[in-house]
């Protein structure tokens, strides 16, 4: 057995999923991305020095898909965004053990100062940030919105595009995201026997010894298989979209039952 120069044992299939297996696209996986988290990193062009990326940490919420901050004028970021409108804001995942295995999104576009008469920012921002709301009303405070024109979302490692702005908005956020910790870690303690068969049955892995689930969304589950040829991911879909982490435990024991059904 050989290993490339990228790990992969040569010969070994690099995916047991089979071909068609529904999955979120990038605009749903990086809305979702985004939609789990409330602070990031802003870069604006500096005025001193001139035009050098200068990246600050803020916090945001989105707004109809878009994230607004509520920032002070004296703010660097502030001063930068107002004499050029050109922004970008990074937010990333945490809890991986490789940094570079955590999903990642950096939504580009043009920074605006919005009128205090726009009360679905502030409402969205004081929603996430409560305890913004003792300088909310200050006088050198405003919200700002970035109007996204392109999205760039890397999902880890070999999974990466860019997504235009249209379709980021459009997308809608996973609603199993906040449940999928608590469903893996549940699978994996707990129903190691059904995982196998899931990947035995209805992947191209007939002859796993080992499976681990690895995410879970509303169209589907993913796994990383052992195999005596090499290890491998694979992707199993749902006969139906979810919406709640107890219709996500009736369809895992429905795949279940199937199955073994299948395996005899």
């Amino acid at each position: 057995m050989t290993i490339d120069a990228h790990g992969r044992t040569s010969g070994a299939p690099r995916s047991f999923t089979d071909e068609g297996v529904l999955a979120p696209s990038h605009a749903e996986r990086a809305r979702t991305l985004v939609a789990r988290e409330t602070t990031g990193t802003l870069a604006t062009l500096a005025l001193e020095p001139a035009g050098y990326p200068y990246g600050s940490f803020v916090t945001f919420a989105l707004d109809g898909g878009e994230p607004v901050f509520l920032i002070s004028r004296i703010a660097e970021h502030t001063r930068n965004v107002a004499a050029d409108p050109r922004a970008s804001l990074l937010v990333h995942e945490r809890g991986k053990d490789d940094p570079l295995a955590n999903g990642r999104v950096t939504l580009l576009g043009r920074a605006e100062k919005l009128e205090r008469a726009v009360t679905t920012a502030r409402e969205s921002f004081l929603a996430l940030h409560p305890g913004a709301s003792y300088y909310v009303d200050y006088d050198d405070f405003d919200f700002w919105r970035l109007s996204v024109q392109s999205v760039r979302y890397i999902g880890g490692y070999g999974r990466m595009s860019w997504v235009d702005g249209a379709a980021f908005r459009a997308a809608e956020p996973d609603p199993l995201a906040a449940s999928a910790p608590r469903i893996l870690e549940h699978m994996n303690r707990d129903h190691a026997d059904s995982l196998l068969r899931y990947g035995r049955a209805f992947t191209r892995a007939s002859d796993a010894e080992r499976a681990v689930m690895t995410a879970i969304d509303r169209y589907g589950f993913e796994m990383t298989l052992t195999t005596p040829a090499g290890v491998g991911p694979a992707r199993i879909a749902f006969e139906a979209p979810l919406t709640t982490a107890d219709e996500a435990r009736r369809a895992l024991v429905a795949l279940s039952r199937a199955a073994e059904a299948r395996l005899g």
